[in-house]
């Protein structure tokens, strides 16, 4: 499994950011992981940001996201968003997006994870 995340940059806060994650690979298919995001800051261990099921009727988010950050798949496209509104300050770090099993805020649960995007908030 291969996760390519893309999307991170600069962003102001109270704007909007849109992360993407491109899954690749050949034994299993996209829509038999669940799809996580997590963000690591400095000085801070890796936080679960979010998830959403292999179908993409269930999402569990963190609560310091929820409200704010929405999470979305294209099973058809290998692909996994996170929209990121009402940005803060305290979002500034590097996102991960990450594919599971288990629709979980456990990070050791997760398989595979991609190379990670960089987000700076501008306050």
């Amino acid at each position: 499994v291969q996760l390519q995340a893309s999307g991170g940059g600069l962003v102001q806060a109270g704007g909007s950011l849109r992360l993407s994650c491109v899954f690749s690979g050949r034994t299993f298919a996209f829509d038999t992981y669940v799809m996580g995001w997590f963000r690591l800051a400095p000085g801070k261990d890796r936080e679960f940001v979010g998830a959403i099921s292999k179908s993409g009727d269930s999402t569990k988010y963190g609560d310091s996201v929820k409200g704010r950050f929405t999470i979305s798949r294209d099973n058809a496209e290998n692909t996994v968003d996170l929209q990121m509104n009402s940005v803060k300050p305290e979002d500034a770090a590097i996102y991960y997006c990450a594919a599971g099993r288990y629709l979980t805020a456990t990070r050791g649960l997760y398989d595979a994870w991609g190379q990670g995007t960089q987000v700076t908030v501008s306050s």
